[in-house]
């Protein structure tokens, strides 16, 4: 209950990661396991969309490997305006800000979604990274959104 009550003010307060549409499965094996695509709408820029791709490992492949609890860290992203771009109260230091957060294990990694404002080339850049507690980890996608012509 108290967590949901935080997650509430959080969401209203709007300090909390982008909730993401799935808006397609594709199915990439006969054992179930899938590439999986989310819409994820930036929650502070008005008119920013983003599209990401994850593979999603089936139940006979967690079976067969002896991995429960983790799926692959690997994921693509796209960005691109789906309506006129409107910033709101975003992040503007080098280490940019999270806009999206899922969990990709139990409880020792995350895919995240981090928006980076560069300011000199009026662009927002969007970066999907995983997010690991014990080793870190190369795998990343990126996609920028140019906000001249506005």
């Amino acid at each position: 209950m108290k967590t949901a009550i935080v997650m509430a003010g959080l969401v209203l307060s709007g300090l909390a990661p982008a909730a993401a549409e799935e808006v397609g499965r594709v199915g990439v094996d006969w054992v179930g396991n899938d590439i999986i695509v989310e819409a994820v709408p930036d929650p502070k820029v008005q008119g920013v969309t983003c599209h990401l791709a994850y593979f999603e490992r089936s139940t006979f492949d967690r079976l067969k490997n002896g991995n429960w609890f983790e799926d692959p860290s690997n994921s693509a992203i796209e960005c691109s305006r789906t309506g006129k771009v409107v910033l709101g109260d975003i992040a503007r230091g080098p280490e940019g800000e999270e806009v999206f957060s899922e969990s990709r294990s139990l409880i020792f990694k995350s895919l995240r979604v981090t928006r980076i404002y560069d300011e000199a080339n009026q662009t927002l850049i969007y970066l999907a990274h995983a997010n690991e507690v014990t080793e870190g980890s190369a795998k990343m996608a990126i996609s920028s959104v140019p906000l001249f012509g506005n």
